[in-house]
């Protein structure tokens, strides 16, 4: 389900002038986002994210006391529905492998435009996945795609299980999948089941990387852009 705009944001950042600069950057769009706090490290973030509920955290990797990823798993457990993007200068591939195996909202670099942030952040609100398609192709590469199988593993994917792949890429859920397609909801938990192990992947954000990356889907599409039947 979409998430109710606009989203109220926390910042972890122990840079202060990044994170004030950032603030600064997101108060100029109030129809997106609200920032209801920030956080100079991990534990800090965890503590905020338990008092003040966000619906969205903002979050750096390499801070003291406890680093993005330890805080982001943190998070996840208690509050699932919480989406944490990483914004990081970190191209560590470790990093990014471990963030996206936790199930991130997204991994973004601090180096992109404040455009392309909004529109990404816009994504998450529809459940999509904010990587820029340099960073799909390295989720690819890092998982290793197609591992032990052949060597192209997307011509295994049924016409049926490519309309499911795209539909949960763009962060539709399985009923909403079931209702689109009119199959059951277990028949759509099969099809996810069978693409995950067809394509050597484990969770939403990884397939999400992937259709970016394999170009079935792009940032800027929306669900009319693909009719079903």
């Amino acid at each position: 389900m979409p998430k109710q705009l606009p989203l109220k944001t926390l910042v972890a950042d122990d840079h202060r002038l990044f994170r004030q600069g950032l603030i600064s950057l997101m108060n100029a769009r109030p129809d997106l986002l609200t920032v209801i706090g920030e956080a100079e490290h991990g534990a800090e973030a965890v503590e905020m994210c338990e008092r003040l509920r966000p619906d969205l955290v903002m979050m750096d990797i390499l801070m003291p006391q406890m680093d993005g990823l330890q805080a982001a798993k943190r998070i996840l457990e208690n509050h699932p529905d919480t989406a944490i993007i990483i914004l990081t200068a970190s191209r560590s591939n470790e990093h990014l492998e471990e963030a996206i195996g936790l199930g991130v909202a997204g991994y973004l670099l601090k180096n992109l435009d404040a455009s392309e942030l909004f529109d990404l952040v816009l994504g998450v609100t529809h459940g999509e996945v904010a990587v820029t398609h340099a960073t799909a192709a390295r989720v690819m590469k890092n998982i290793g795609f197609g591992r032990n199988r052949t060597s192209n593993p997307s011509e295994q994917i049924t016409a049926r299980e490519l309309e499911v792949l795209k539909l949960a890429a763009l962060g539709v859920s399985n009923p909403q999948i079931s209702a689109r397609l009119q199959i059951s909801v277990n028949t759509v938990k099969a099809h996810i089941k069978s693409i995950f192990e067809k394509l050597n992947l484990e969770n939403r954000t990884q397939l999400a990387a992937y259709a970016i990356h394999k170009g079935l889907i792009t940032q800027e599409d929306d669900l009319q852009d693909y009719p079903i039947g």
